[in-house]
C-alpha cells in the first residue's frame, strides 16, 4: 500500500483545551504527541505535515480544511488525530472512520498495549439522526483520507494519566510504527541508525548500474532492497532506494535553507534535486532529508586504436571494474570501433 503522507492533527488548542483534569490540559499533551511524531516521520524520511504546530483556536471547518489541503484528498493520506479522552475510566481507544476497515486502527492499539498502556477496544461510531454516516466531524468531512482518532488515555483518572505523560515519546512511537508496519515502509527506532528509503521512478534508458551510481550505492543494495532477481527494469518502475542518514549523499534541511541554495551549494540544479527527492513544490521543512544526487551522467565511447580498458578508465576518471561491469564485459580484450558506455 503506498503512502502520499501523513497529517497529524494535535487535537482541540487555543480557546479550546479539550479536556481538564489532575492538573493536565488535553490540548497541551496533544501537542506533545504531535510534535514528538511530526519529528520521528521527518527522521524516517516520510512525508509529514501538521494540522495546527502552535497553540491557535481551529473550527471544525479550519481543521478539516488543513487535513484535506496537506496532501489532496486521497486515500493513500493517513490522518493521526490526537486526543485524550475523560469520564472517569482507563486505558486506550482507538476509533476509526466507517469508510475504513480497521486495519490500521488495530495496530496502534495492540502496539500501546506492547507498549504497557491499559487498552479498552477500536471502534466506530455512527451519527444517531443518520447511521450511515460517521459521528465524527473529522471523519466525516475529511473525504476519502484514512483517519484514526487515538484516544491515549483518561485524563481525570490519575492512575491512567500520570502513566500516559509519563511515557508520552513511547506511546507516540508506537503510532510512527504503526504507520510504517501498516505501509510497509522501512523502520528504525530512536537513536539507531536510520536506514530509510527513496521511491525513484525509473527512467527511458536506466540500468540498475547508473542508478547505483547515481545514488553511491551497490547494485545488490538496490536489488536487495527491492527484491529483485534480475537486472531488467521496465520505464515507470518504482525502485526503493535504501539511504542512510551517515552517507555524504543526505542532505538535512536547515532553518532558512531554500531548494536553490542547497542545488547551487551541491552543483546541481534546482530540478535535478526536485526529481531526486520526488517533491512537487519547492516547500522544505526543517529536519526533512533529502539525497543529493550523484552529479554523473552516461556517455558513450566509441574504442580507438590503441586504447585499453586502463587507458579508457584513466581518461575519464573511473576504474576498469566499473566499466566492465557497467558494460557486462568478461575479458578486457576491446574492439575497435566498439561502443562503452560510461558513467562520469
Amino acid at each position: 500500500m503506498a503512502l502520499k503522507g501523513v497529517v497529524i492533527d494535535a487535537g482541540h488548542g487555543g480557546a479550546d483545551p479539550g479536556a481538564i483534569g489532575n492538573g493536565y490540559q488535553e490540548k497541551n499533551i496533544n501537542s506533545m504527541m504531535a510534535d514528538y511524531m511530526f519529528n520521528r516521520f521527518n527522521e524516517l524520511g516520510i512525508p509529514v505535515k501538521y494540522v495546527r504546530s502552535t497553540d491557535e483556536t481551529l473550527s471544525p471547518k479550519d481543521r478539516t480544511r488543513e487535513i484535506l489541503e496537506a496532501y489532496g484528498n486521497d486515500p493513500d493520506v493517513l490522518v493521526i488525530s490526537n486526543h485524550i479522552n475523560a469520564g472517569g475510566a482507563e486505558g486506550a481507544e482507538v476509533i476509526y472512520a466507517l469508510r475504513n476497515d480497521g486495519q490500521f486502527a488495530s495496530l496502534i492499539l495492540e502496539g500501546l498495549e506492547e507498549a504497557g498502556q491499559k487498552t479498552r477496544k477500536v471502534y466506530q461510531r455512527r451519527l444517531p439522526s443518520n447511521p450511515s454516516k460517521d459521528y465524527n466531524f473529522l471523519f466525516r468531512d475529511t473525504g476519502v483520507t484514512e483517519p484514526v482518532i487515538v484516544e491515549y488515555g483518561f485524563i481525570d483518572n490519575a492512575k491512567d494519566i500520570n502513566r500516559v505523560v509519563d511515557n508520552a515519546e513511547k506511546y507516540a512511537e508506537v503510532v510512527v510504527k504503526a504507520v510504517t508496519d501498516y505501509k510497509n515502509l522501512p523502520y528504525t527506532a530512536p537513536g539507531e541508525k536510520n536506514n530509510t528509503a527513496f521511491t525513484y521512478n525509473v527512467q527511458n534508458g536506466d540500468t540498475l548500474w547508473s542508478i547505483s551510481k547515481k545514488y553511491n550505492l551497490k547494485v545488490d543494495d538496490i536489488k536487495r532492497a527491492n527484491n529483485l532477481i534480475n537486472d531488467t527494469l521496465k520505464i515507470g518502475q518504482k525502485l526503493l532506494i535504501p539511504i542512510t542518514n551517515d552517507e555524504s549523499n543526505v542532505y538535512i534541511v536547515q532553518s532558512g535553507d531554500t531548494l536553490y541554495a542547497i542545488a547551487i551549494k551541491n552543483n546541481i540544479s534546482v530540478d535535478e534535486l526536485k526529481k531526486a527527492n520526488n517533491l512537487k513544490s519547492n516547500l522544505l521543512s526543517i529536519g526533512q532529508k533529502l539525497i543529493i544526487p550523484n552529479n554523473s551522467k552516461e556517455v558513450e565511447y566509441v574504442v580507438k586504436a590503441g586504447d585499453s580498458l586502463w587507458k579508457i578508465a584513466r581518461l575519464y576518471n573511473t576504474t576498469v571494474n566499473d566499466i566492465k561491469k557497467f558494460n557486462s564485459l568478461t575479458s578486457d580484450l576491446l574492439k575497435i570501433g566498439q561502443v562503452l558506455k560510461l558513467v562520469i
